[in-house]
Formats: C-alpha cells, structure tokens, sequence
C-alpha cells in the first residue's frame, strides 16, 4: 500500500503487521507517486469539494459516495470494482481456511 506522510499513519507498523502487508510513503509533492489516491480524491471531490467541513454530511451522503467508489471498475484490479476484487480476495481467503482445517 503507498500512501502519504499524514499524522494518521504514525502507527503503520501495527496496520502493516496485522494486514500482513507492506506500507510505502510518498516523497512530499510528489502526487504521481500515488496515483490511486488522486484519482479517488478527484472523484471525491465531484460530490464534496476541498475546503468542505465534513462534518456537515450527514452518514447517508458519505455512503453514497463509498458506494460509488466501491462499485467503479478499474484497470488496476483487472477492471472488477473494488467490491468486486475484495469479495473475491475473502472467497480464496475462506477457501485457504477450510482446505488448512481439513487436514
């Protein structure tokens, strides 16, 4: 996962540890280097622009805007959507499970 140098990640070691991933970090200014990120936040800002105070969104709006992310294909999961390239990570999951138990 890259991300960038926000006060949030101060404890990526923990988040890296339980994920069973590796968490890079963006040289500062550098927004090609987080390619993802931009583009989520471009298409973010489409429903609440920079500067908003988000506090005045009420839960409904935040979870149209997740839906929409969550269900736009893209090329760097094959074209599936994100809901579609998680559902599929926790089936292969599931099964690695139950073939370890079967043992």
């Amino acid at each position: 996962m890259t991300t960038d140098n926000d006060l949030l990640w101060q404890h990526h070691p923990r988040l890296e540890k339980l994920l069973g991933i590796v968490i890079y970090f963006c040289h500062p200014y550098h927004s090609w280097e987080k390619g993802t990120i931009e583009n989520t936040n471009g298409e973010i800002r489409k429903d609440i622009p920079k500067g908003s105070d988000i506090s005045r969104y009420v839960k409904r709006d935040i979870q149209k805007i997740e839906a929409k992310l969550n269900d736009r294909f893209m090329e760097i999961l094959g074209f599936a959507t994100p809901q579609e390239a998680l559902d599929g990570h926790r089936k292969r999951k599931n099964a690695l499970r139950a073939r370890g138990k079967k043992k």
